[in-house]
């Protein structure tokens, strides 16, 4: 315990002794955040776009037999109450007519002689049932209902959307495993220079009894005080450049995430990255150093 204060008071005594060096590492650690933060927004934009997609391209359709507004309208409460079901609508004959002229157009009015479009109930379900088996299971007990002459959905479709994301989220997760390796090896490099500037110290100290552990304590306090210095830096970035993208991309919105939590954790990254970077670094320089 009597070590602590004299390390984290050397440690912070450092950033002010280098500024260049401290600045410099800093600096890098900020960039380092940066990417990983806006990697962090980007993959949380994607999976919401991604849910989206699933749940679009995962809609059921129930075509209704000859039945009365409000027994249609029982048949929807009834399907709104399945579990995973997310929401439903109810689309009447003259609403099919009027959906069925506008997507086909001229000529539409051939069609019109006698009624031939049905009543229906169109079935959206949660993102973890926007799968094919889910929806077949579902198909299979609207299926089995009164007064329901079919139901619909474009399940080849569904399985080549569902295989496009898993290759996106698998090139995904490969770019975040770079970014943070890249991240790392920036981070670590910029330390291990600015320990070098400070060589000739640790020389002095080994050669008058200092053992590695009391040499390296204050460079990871230092390490640590950067990476805390760098995510706060890193904050400040990504808020400016979030709202410059939503001045030019109104569509994007992140806000289902929780500003707090993402805070909290990129100060936890710029910590953890300060930290390991540092303590890598010193602990093979310190180990090295020569005292001839």
């Amino acid at each position: 315990m009597p070590l602590l204060p004299y390390s984290v008071r050397e440690g912070l005594a450092g950033l002010r002794r280098a500024r260049f060096a401290s600045v410099a590492s800093t600096s890098a650690m900020a960039v380092a955040l940066v990417m990983i933060g806006l990697f962090m927004l980007l993959t949380y934009e994607a999976q919401a776009v991604s849910d989206w997609l699933r749940q679009r391209v995962g809609e059921l359709e129930i075509f209704l037999e000859d039945v009365n507004e409000p027994m249609a309208q029982a048949l929807k409460e009834r399907a709104a109450s399945m579990p995973g079901v997310a929401e439903t609508e109810y689309v009447s004959r003259a609403e099919a007519e009027a959906i069925f002229k506008r997507e086909f157009g001229e000529g539409a009015e051939l069609f019109f002689d006698e009624p031939f479009l049905p009543a229906s109930i169109k079935v959206r379900v949660e993102p973890d049932y926007a799968n094919p088996d889910s929806l077949q299971a579902l198909v299979e007990e609207f299926a089995s209902w009164n007064r329901v002459d079919e139901v619909v959905f474009n399940q080849p479709l569904l399985v080549k959307v569902q295989q496009n994301l898993r290759l996106l989220s698998m090139i995904g997760l490969a770019l975040g495993v770079l970014v943070v390796l890249a991240s790392v090896f920036l981070v670590a490099n910029t330390i291990r220079l600015t320990i070098y500037a400070r060589r000739l110290l640790i020389r002095t100290m080994k050669l008058v009894g200092a053992t590695d552990a009391f040499i390296r304590r204050p460079f990871i306090v230092e390490g640590i005080a950067q990476g805390f210095l760098a995510a706060v830096l890193a904050l400040v970035a990504l808020a400016g450049l979030y709202t410059l993208m939503r001045s030019y991309l109104p569509a994007i919105d992140v806000s289902g995430l929780v500003p707090v939590a993402f805070a909290l954790g990129l100060l936890v990254i710029g910590v953890a990255l300060g930290w390991v970077g540092s303590y890598f670094s010193v602990r093979r320089f310190v180990r090295n150093v020569a005292l001839h």
